[in-house]
């Protein structure tokens, strides 16, 4: 399995929407981090696609190295 890029090293604070279908970047190459522009196209990576299940301020991750997809989980601070 490919390597995820390093988007970013701190998280982005978003305001999900309950409801609302979001398409979070799992390759790291997205130019609209933390959400998937389609950059992925021609690698083997696919967005993670989720509903949000309530409306929330989240902070997604944008290093791409958390246990916990889509949302971050401190993982940057060890990079």
């Amino acid at each position: 399995m490919a390597t995820p890029k390093i988007a970013g090293k701190t998280p982005i604070a978003v305001e999900l929407t309950e409801g609302q279908k979001y398409s979070w970047c799992t390759c790291g190459l997205s130019e609209n981090q933390p959400y998937c522009d389609g950059a992925h196209k021609g690698t083997e990576f696919t967005p993670m696609r989720f509903t949000a299940t309530e409306t929330k301020k989240v902070h997604l991750c944008t290093c791409k190295q958390t246990a916990n997809p889509g949302f971050c989980d401190g993982s940057h601070k060890s990079l």
